[in-house]
């Protein structure tokens, strides 16, 4: 062939690249935005147009934020068996009526995960570290009849050692324990297969979940986790809140370390707790656990009525992220906001500047240590915004980080749980939190937040205005990518 021949075809190759190209990007630029937020689909879009290749390969990995659709199709399963267990609940009197202005909420609640609230609840809140594992133990060496445990992080040393001695006695006295944790956030500390060998070892049920799986049938992107953190045992007594069964050092090589918070919850509410973890079992197992739907007679004579909201990428909808933003655009006197990690989406970040600008008290508590270098700066970039409506935000002193997840509206309603308040918790994690219809949990949260104040410094915008640019560019970069969900 001749020169003129080589640059034809040279040519031509080109041309079917360029146009096979042209035709991907405008195929993306399609279905990218389908179903998804406009933040994150121009996140997606820039990264792709950006660097094409390494960009649509990692869409591919990551771009979706759903679980799989057989787990989706077992998510509907268990929606109908909780939607049985309400009806339930409703003919022996124990679904509570909340009053107005939160009725909303409850029945928003409700609409989506099918747990309705409950009435006779007694709750009560526990806050530290240390004195968090010396309840459950004393609780679990309590057991008769069987001990659910659900971690996000569960790991095996000094600290936690009293915790597997319980569960291993409580198998020797015949009670049914079910151990559930998740795959990627126990694996990366100390004597994690040595962990799995003595739980098979000492008779205990036990399952990691989210494991990573390449089948097509059950492939789920590969950073879906499983954030819950529940126990409950004998329909007497449930745990619910941010605290992971880990040293409260998490095996940091720096000085940081973890204050955590926990709802302590007795009453209907229980059986409730017990339907969220019986669900996360069925997925992992396809195991039906009924313990929950005995539904004995409350347990307590308490006075709180309690609704239980697990949410997450096996729900069509941000169920924690829809119900906060309800209860924020309702609040009238305060909202108090104590959370380690705050990248809010638009329609959060919206209902906090409003709730500001009306005149109502927003006080936000972060740490000002950083356990997670990308979120911490992404948070920082909401600040100035913040600010400037009128909110509060308070950076608790290092070295120890407040990793309690806690909210109190009004002074009226109260959400504690796994949940942290970025799009991460909103679009991909599996949460739960406990919705305390209750002026006194509220009130209790409300001091304990302004008692942390204490040993925290508030941001003062022309201070942090002055911040070096370094800083501020990388704020606001750990906030773009934070949009690529």
């Amino acid at each position: 062939m001749s020169e003129h021949d080589y640059q034809m075809i040279a040519w031509a190759i080109a041309a079917v690249l360029y146009i096979a190209d042209f035709i991907i990007r405008v195929c993306l630029l399609i279905y990218i935005p389908k179903n998804r937020k406009p933040t994150a689909a121009m996140s997606w879009l820039l990264l792709i147009f950006i660097i094409p290749l390494f960009g649509t390969i990692l869409f591919f990995i990551l771009g979706s934020t759903k679980l799989s659709r057989r787990r989706r199709r077992q998510q509907t399963q268990i929606n109908q068996m909780l939607k049985r267990y309400t009806t339930e609940l409703k003919r022996k009197g124990l679904v509570a009526k909340v009053g107005k202005p939160h009725d909303i909420q409850a029945r928003l609640g409700e609409a989506f995960t099918s747990l309705a609230p409950t009435d006779r609840n007694r709750i009560s809140i526990m806050s530290g570290y240390d004195n968090l594992i010396e309840e459950l133990v004393e609780k679990v060496n309590q057991a008769r009849e069987y001990v659910y445990v659900e971690f996000y992080i569960l790991a095996m040393d000094d600290a936690t050692e009293p915790f597997f001695q319980a569960l291993e006695a409580a198998v020797q006295r015949g009670v049914i324990v079910r151990v559930l944790f998740d795959a990627w956030g126990s694996r990366k500390f100390p004597y994690f297969h040595a962990m799995m060998r003595r739980l098979t070892a000492s008779g205990i049920a036990w399952r990691k979940i989210l494991p990573v799986s390449f089948n097509p049938r059950k492939y789920n992107r590969i950073d879906l986790r499983n954030h819950r953190k529940i126990v409950v045992i004998d329909n007497t007594d449930a745990y619910m809140g941010s605290f992971n069964m880990i040293d409260k050092t998490y095996h940091r090589k720096d000085s940081i370390s973890y204050i955590e918070l926990v709802a302590h919850l007795q009453g209907p509410s229980v059986n409730d707790s017990a339907a969220v973890f019986a669900s996360d079992w069925y997925l992992e197992t396809g195991e039906f656990l009924h313990h929950f739907m005995k539904n004995p007679a409350p347990a307590t004579k308490g006075d709180s009525i309690v609704q239980i909201v697990p949410s997450g990428s096996n729900y069509p909808y941000q169920n924690n992220l829809r119900l906060l933003n309800s209860l924020i655009q309702s609040a009238r006197k305060s909202v108090i906001i104590t959370n380690p990690y705050l990248v809010p989406d638009e329609s959060l970040l919206g209902a906090l500047v409003s709730a500001a600008q009306r005149g109502v008290r927003v006080s936000i508590l972060n740490s000002e240590a950083m356990d997670q270098w990308m979120v911490g700066h992404a948070q920082r970039s909401y600040y100035e915004e913040l600010i400037k409506a009128g909110a509060v935000i308070s950076l608790y002193k290092k070295p120890q980080l407040v990793h309690e997840k806690f909210i109190s509206v009004d002074n009226e309603v109260a959400i504690i749980g796994s949940s942290n308040l970025d799009i991460r918790s909103f679009e991909l994690n599996l949460e739960c939190v406990v919705v305390a219809y209750d002026a006194k949990t509220a009130r209790y949260l409300t001091k304990h937040h302004d008692a942390l104040l204490q040993h925290a410094h508030t941001i003062h915008l022309e201070t942090w205005k002055q911040r070096s640019v370094w800083q501020a560019f990388l704020d606001s970069v750990a906030r773009l990518t934070s949009a690529l969900q």
